[in-house]
């Protein structure tokens, strides 16, 4: 691909890597592009934040085709990962320690399968305080570390599909097609809550947005490596 290429709109499908922010993975796309083309200023953005504890498919929009991602961020979502069940986590996952363990020899196989059927259709879910949601100016993350207590609203989210995908103990690893805004780590939290017990996430990958398929996304190493072989 040439920089007019960029410039006038490329949609990159990137497999995110554990630990990286989507933010950082933007922020070097962005300048690895500028870099290999010698270019001041492109628009780069993604369509739909990963958090740092997740990987899989991040869509990566440049130039003309940044005016796509309101559309890319509003299409359904395919998640697969891990909930631990019988404890929970100030963050729903495992970015916090864990703050409270709960019985679970109560829990069967069907009792979890039946569960699952609670979260089909619109639901209603309150957002993690440890997210990037702001409140009065300030990422609700923020208020969380300083040990603040703040009032968060629920929202109506939807969940097409939710099955339990395997059982492996306390580890129930699961596949979810959901609306934009769901948050993974709340639905791992009410299900736990569900079980009259508690689960937090372990493991979450995004495995699709829409149509487009993590299968076919690389990584943003693989992505840099193409961009030298293009401009040598």
């Amino acid at each position: 691909m040439t920089a007019e290429d960029f410039k006038n709109g490329q949609t990159l499908l990137i497999d995110k890597p554990l630990t990286w922010t989507s933010f950082q993975a933007v922020n070097k796309l962005r300048w690895e592009i500028r870099q290999a083309f010698n270019i001041k200023k492109i628009k780069v953005g993604h369509a739909g934040t990963l958090d740092p504890l997740a990987t899989g498919l991040l869509i990566i929009c440049t130039g003309k085709m940044t005016k796509q991602i309101n559309t890319f961020q509003g299409q359904d979502k395919e998640y697969t990962g891990t909930f631990i069940l019988g404890s929970t986590t100030p963050s729903y996952d495992l970015e916090t320690e864990i703050d409270q363990t709960f019985p679970t020899e109560h829990i069967s196989e069907a009792m979890l399968h039946n569960v699952t059927k609670q979260f089909i259709g619109d639901i209603e879910q309150f957002p993690p305080v440890f997210s990037a949601l702001k409140k009065d100016g300030k990422r609700l993350y923020e208020y969380a570390r300083a040990g603040e207590h703040v009032e968060i609203k629920s929202r109506t989210v939807h969940i097409s599909e939710f099955e339990i995908t395997k059982i492996d103990g306390l580890n129930i690893y699961f596949r979810v097609v959901c609306s934009k805004g769901t948050y993974i780590r709340s639905l791992a939290h009410d299900f736990g809550k569900a079980l009259q017990s508690g689960a937090h996430l372990s493991v979450l990958r995004r495995t699709k947005i829409g149509d487009f398929d993590v299968k076919n996304a690389i990584s943003p190493q693989d992505f840099i490596a193409n961009l030298s072989t293009d401009n040598s």
